[in-house]
């Protein structure tokens, strides 16, 4: 029977199983993960080589004019020394994981998980996916309410592979899409996008890109050709939440 029940646990039945629980669901990026991953031993023992948790992504590559989904590893931690849990045994195994600031706020389509997987050789890995809320930090949040005030709504926020000169960050970055509805922009500008990166924990490095509305035949061609879009830097740090709205406007109208 011993024998049997081993050749079914290599198959996944009678395996052992795996289970996260979260301390909460809702962070901001930088803030630390806490919890515990509950393993409940199947029909027989079982060696558990290493149990790791995941932190990720899925963001929108363009190859060859078609777009594809592709899941992007944020982060990757190991939790334990391999040990042997007995027929229907309970461990729990206490954790905690930072998660980096690049992690993506979870704003329109873009969600972020955590997989929690256990390695057992001969056998079916065992896994748990958990699904947090992202929100962001009080100075991307800045950014945006900021943004707001100036009569811009956030449409849409996305993943999408990042440029070649951004890959030593991540696989990918988030882009905000902001529509101007009204205020001074409206009429003037088709949409704004950013793109922002912390980078330590004062400061933030935002790329705008202005896309200006098209007016008669030549804003046709300028539209065509991709003229009529800015790509603009600029750093914005804690220093300048009182006064956001301002820098932000000052930033964006020299380019509208």
């Amino acid at each position: 029977m011993s024998v049997f029940n081993k050749v079914l646990a290599s198959i996944g039945i009678g395996n052992a199983q795996v289970d996260t629980k979260l301390a909460k669901d809702t962070f901001c990026p930088g803030d630390i993960v806490m919890g515990e991953v509950v393993i409940k031993g199947g029909s027989v023992s079982q060696k558990i080589d290493e149990i790791y948790l995941t932190l990720h992504t899925s963001y929108v590559k363009e190859h060859d004019d078609k777009k594809y989904l592709q899941i992007a590893t944020i982060e990757r931690i190991r939790l334990n020394a391999p040990f042997e849990i007995s027929p229907n045994e309970r461990t729990e195994i206490p954790f905690s994981m930072q998660l980096p600031n690049e992690t993506p706020v979870t704003y329109g389509k873009t969600k972020v998980w955590i997989s929690t997987g256990l390695d057992i050789k001969n056998a079916i890995d065992p896994k748990d996916e958990d699904f947090i809320r992202i929100e962001p930090n009080s100075l991307v949040q800045s950014i945006i309410s900021a943004l707001d005030e100036l009569g811009f709504k956030l449409r849409n926020a996305d993943c999408e592979e990042a440029p070649y000169r951004f890959r030593n960050r991540m696989q990918f970055i988030q882009e905000f899409e902001f529509v101007p509805y009204s205020g001074d922009y409206r009429g003037k500008l088709d949409e704004l996008e950013a793109v922002i990166f912390m980078k330590n924990k004062d400061e933030a490095e935002v790329y705008f890109e202005i896309d200006r509305k098209g007016k008669g035949l030549a804003g046709l061609f300028a539209e065509t050709l991709e003229m009529d879009e800015t790509k603009v830097r600029g750093i914005i740090s804690f220093s300048d939440i009182p006064v956001m709205a301002k820098k932000l406007n000052g930033i964006i109208e020299r380019y509208a």
